[in-house]
């Protein structure tokens, strides 16, 4: 009897020990190669981001909806895993490229004391652009909407070093954004 315990929990923790660097995911979707402008007017492409891990949302400086509160919540996360010594890349696609110029994004980020070391804030395309990678890769709406408000998904999304969206945290939760500080100390 005690043999059989013992090979039961000596293939229990084999299992847990080989699933200790995965998370559960939620999404399986390769991410679209692009070459875009950050805030501090340099080309930021896909390629820079290979081999690592990586953080994406949407945003834009003129949302007074949700954006005010993703954006501290990212910088939220940002922090923390700072704290832990952690500094995987963050990536916000503005969905207002035609206002969000490289300026606009850099005195936004500062206003939420972003670390832009490993947080770019991108622009240099058109609408039509980010509303298709929006749309057909991280399976998100995107919309003009009215009175100059654009209709855009809350979501976080991981992406993996080999350039695959993984998984999708709802921006405004914060069981959801712990969850995702998790999941990224699992990986990293």
């Amino acid at each position: 009897m005690k043999i059989k315990k013992f090979l039961l929990l000596f293939v229990l923790l084999v299992f847990l020990a080989a699933c200790g660097d995965k998370i559960e995911t939620n999404m399986s979707e390769p991410m679209v190669d692009f070459e875009f402008i950050t805030q501090d007017e340099e080309v930021l492409n896909l390629n820079d981001l290979q081999d690592e891990w990586w953080v994406a949302n949407f945003m834009y400086t003129n949302c007074r909806i949700v954006c005010p509160r993703t954006t501290a919540n990212m910088a939220a996360v940002q922090q923390k895993l700072k704290e832990d010594g952690l500094s995987p890349q963050f990536v916000s696609f503005s969905v207002d490229p035609a206002h969000d110029t490289p300026e606009v994004l850099k005195e936004y980020a500062e206003g939420y004391d972003a670390d832009l070391e490993t947080w770019s804030f991108l622009t240099g395309y058109d609408f039509e652009t980010i509303q298709e990678i929006s749309e057909n890769t991280f399976k998100t709406v995107l919309e003009e909407g009215v009175v100059g408000q654009r209709a855009h998904g809350i979501y976080f999304y991981l992406i993996d070093p080999d350039g695959n969206i993984v998984k999708k945290y709802d921006g405004m939760s914060e069981a959801e954004l712990d969850l995702l500080v998790n999941d990224l100390k699992t990986v990293l």
